[in-house]
């Protein structure tokens, strides 16, 4: 008697860093309705991170890579620790809309906003209030029907990408964790692109040792003993990555410039007669709104209705804006010949004049600002803000304390990846600083700028 094969259709996708990208057909049913959704499209004009190219010239990816590499491995998760069909779509289609947030250049835009208080997941809500419509969930049903969507599964979807959602924290970990889809596919998405190999790790031993833990807190996402050394592996690689590319003091540098350029603009848009044929642009509008919520919180946070009306008034704008938005903005002022400070960051960004870039240690980041304090108030007429400025980013690799791996060993029974790994003991809730000191170029060749930084030095050698 002749063996009867099934065979699976698949909706394959050339990728080039998971070689090939396979969705069953169920799954390309379940995904199909958001990736043609015009949200998800203008992810094709966003760049995965930020203005790395200016550094990492491989890096002009977008998040529609990304988040469709996130889709795939989110689902490769899903089958190998067996979750039902009902509970990996909500998986997969969490994997894929996670950064539906994102706005001009990913997470620089974010520096927008006064006390770093509006992340690109403040965004969620509203994007995926429009695929509570009636029409959307009744076309996504009709070729859905083993599997529909209603108003109740999208806000689990929502609660997952925005960690709210406790009733099955299996689930949520496969979107949001410690040993997420988001990281295994952006840590090997922007080593690839940027031409680097420290964030490469075995992706495919790493899903062989994925494995259901019952933890205190419910059934988690952990890790059989066999993945030990892969998650070693996995963590180092995401803290070379911090520290050598989403780190990069240059990196750093470029976008400042940026998010100088954007509150300048914002803060001039009204008044500025050059900047009136931008005024009604949606950029130009998003901007002013936006400089108004700062204006009313530059000595307090803004509470959380405060935000929530900014996002509701604002969010037609903010779903218009990708990264085309800026840079027709930025390349039309960069060839105006006026004396101003926007049209300066403007040449700086076309021209790739980059700040001076000094590391600092945080235990001198007090003294250094003091002295600068001083500069800039002895030299007000002379220089603005932006020419001379220090940022500190703390960053943490491994979050032991909120969450931690967990690893489940022949006999079944659990340890903490820390108590087991003497790597990832060094790692654990130790925070990643960049402190870096910018100075605008040209105001670097002054000759008082050359007394501030032998006074900088001098601070620095003490």
């Amino acid at each position: 008697m002749a063996t009867e094969f099934k065979y699976t259709n698949y909706h394959v996708i050339k990728d080039p860093v998971h070689g090939v990208i396979r969705f069953s057909d169920l799954e390309n049913r379940w995904i199909k309705p958001f990736i043609n959704h015009k949200h998800l499209q203008r992810l094709r004009n966003i760049k995965q991170n930020g203005l790395a190219d200016f550094i990492f010239p491989g890096a002009v990816y977008t998040r529609f890579n990304h988040i469709l590499g996130c889709a795939f491995v989110g689902s490769q998760i899903a089958n190998k620790i067996g979750l039902e069909n009902s509970d990996k779509q909500l998986v997969v289609i969490a994997c894929l809309l996670h950064d539906i947030g994102h706005g001009p250049f990913s997470h620089a835009f974010e520096g927008l906003f006064v006390h770093d208080c509006i992340h690109h997941e403040a965004w969620t809500p509203c994007f995926l209030e429009e695929f509570c419509q009636e029409n959307f969930l009744q076309e996504y049903n009709e070729i859905n029907p083993e599997y529909p969507l209603c108003l109740e599964k999208i806000k689990t979807i929502q609660q997952m990408i925005m960690h709210e959602y406790d009733e099955n924290k299996l689930l949520s970990d496969i979107v949001s964790s410690q040993i997420d889809a988001d990281r295994f596919d952006y840590l090997l998405r922007d080593s690839h692109f940027c031409g680097v190999k420290y964030g490469e790790f075995d992706l495919l031993w790493m899903l062989h040792c994925l494995t259901p833990v019952e933890t205190n807190d419910g059934l988690r996402l952990g890790i059989t003993h066999k993945g030990v050394g892969v998650v070693e592996h996995y963590l180092l690689a995401r803290w070379l990555m911090i520290r050598n590319i989403y780190h990069n003091p240059k990196k750093h540098a470029v976008e400042h410039l940026l998010v100088k350029f954007m509150i300048q603009l914002a803060e001039h848009m009204p008044k500025a007669k050059f900047l009136q044929p931008y005024k009604e642009t949606n950029l130009g509008k998003f901007l002013v709104a936006a400089n108004i919520f700062n204006q009313n919180f530059q000595t307090k946070n803004p509470s959380v209705e405060n935000i929530k009306q900014f996002l509701k008034n604002n969010f037609e704008l903010y779903k218009s804006l990708c990264d085309f938005s800026v840079l027709s903005i930025i390349e039309d002022l960069s060839r105006l010949t006026i004396d101003h400070d926007i049209v300066k960051l403007a040449k700086n960004l076309i021209q790739r004049q980059m700040p001076v870039v000094i590391p600092l240690k945080l235990t001198e980041i007090s003294n250094i600002q003091h002295l600068i304090d001083e500069f800039k108030l002895t030299h007000k007429d002379f220089i603005s803000d932006w020419q001379l400025e220090i940022i500190s980013t703390p960053q943490l690799c491994y979050a032991e304390n909120n969450d931690a791996i967990w690893v489940k060993n022949k006999e079944g029974h659990l340890s903490r990846l820390s108590d087991i790994s003497h790597v990832v003991s060094a790692l654990s809730d130790r925070y990643e600083h960049a402190c870096l000191l910018f100075m605008d170029k040209e105001l670097s060749k002054t000759k008082i700028a050359q007394e501030l930084l032998k006074q900088a030095k001098v601070v620095i050698a003490s």
